[in-house]
Order: C-alpha cells, then structure tokens, then sequence
C-alpha cells in the first residue's frame, strides 16, 4: 500500500470510529486497539481497570495480527476472556514500522 493510500485509508478508520462513537476527537492508536479489544473480548463494563485496558489492548494485538498466521485463538477462559498462542516471530523493528503494521492491520480489520 503506498503511503498516500495508507494515510488516506487509516485517517477513514479513525472517522468513521469517532463518528459511530460520537465523539469531537479522531481517536488515536491506542484508543481503537482498545476497542477493538473489547469487541474481540465481548465483555462489556462500565469501567475497566489499567490490567484490563492492557489485557484489551494485547487481545486487539493478538487478534490484528491472527490475520497473518502470527498468534491463533486459542480459546477462552473461564471469565470469557480469549487467549492466543504465538505461532510466528514477528520482525519488524521500531516503534514507527511496529505501529504502521497495526495500523495497516486496523484497517483490514474494519474493511
């Protein structure tokens, strides 16, 4: 994906989220995977502590990156939480290329 359609592409995700959440703001990387966790989850509070917002974030991760073959779901827990096994090592070094891949990821996710 060239990089104006990628911006084009992920600046589409971030509306049409603030839009279906109603928010003024374009939410940022952290904000989506943290809902994307919760839709993945299936668990719906009115709060959640700092360990559940990481946990969220890391099942949003899992399951971005399941699109590839690196993790697999691997069922869920008593609680209803999912789980993932590794199933590959992911070489992308840095934090930008680390983030441009969920993104990249985000956007497939929502097409």
């Amino acid at each position: 994906m060239e990089d104006w359609e990628f911006d084009f592409e992920w600046l589409k995700v971030r509306h049409m989220i603030k839009d279906v959440m109603g928010k003024e703001d374009l939410p940022n990387l952290n904000a989506i995977l943290f809902l994307i966790g919760i839709q993945e989850c299936g668990v719906i509070k009115e709060e959640y502590s700092k360990e559940e917002k990481q946990d969220l974030m890391h099942i949003a991760v899992c399951s971005l990156l399941s699109i590839d073959g690196h993790f697999e779901f691997a069922g869920r827990d008593e609680d209803g939480w999912p789980h993932y096994n590794q199933m590959t090592t992911i070489d992308v070094q840095g934090v930008k290329a680390q983030g441009r891949l969920l993104q990249e990821k985000i956007i497939e996710y929502f097409k």
